[in-house]
């Protein structure tokens, strides 16, 4: 996820909220039903909790971990080419073709990785975004940036994610 824009937005929020409410609107609102007199209605989410428990994620991580056990035999095989040369020359010719071949998947692997990981980010977000609309949520803080108050919309997102 994307914690500066969400870090940001909820800042901006807060701060409009703050500014058309006022201090002692807040100090003396009721935190706990989660609806202040303006009408806005809180939720919080725990979103480590949910990327943690998201299919999508456990899936990638899958990928990953079959990705890395790939490229371990591929190096044992490139290990072993290159001592079957007799030359030391064929020896750092060998070598020098397969650190290259190294790179490119390296890098085609991390822009999958990244490709995957923003669709699983945009994902997450546009569920937040739609339980929270469907329930009727003014603003959705991240569980962490909030000491108190604010209805924990967590569990509702785990089961969509799962």
């Amino acid at each position: 996820m994307n914690k500066q824009r969400i870090f940001m937005t909820s800042l901006i929020a807060v701060s409009a909220f703050l500014l058309g409410a006022g201090i002692n609107n807040i100090a003396h609102s009721e935190v706990a039903s989660n609806i202040n007199p303006q009408g806005i209605k809180i939720g919080v989410v725990d979103v480590n909790e949910v990327v943690s428990s998201s299919a999508q994620v456990k899936a990638l991580k899958a990928q990953q971990d079959a990705k890395k056990k790939e490229l371990v035999k591929w190096l044992e095989t490139v290990k072993a080419d290159i001592q079957k040369q007799t030359s030391q020359e064929n020896k750092v010719k060998l070598a020098q073709k397969y650190d290259k071949e190294l790179i490119k998947k390296q890098e085609a692997s991390k822009n999958e990785y990244i490709k995957k990981l923003e669709a699983i980010d945009k994902s997450i977000s546009k569920t937040i975004n739609d339980t929270a609309k469907a329930k009727g949520y003014t603003i959705v803080f991240t569980k962490n940036s909030v000491l108190y108050g604010g209805y924990d919309l967590t569990a509702e997102i785990k089961k969509v994610v799962k």
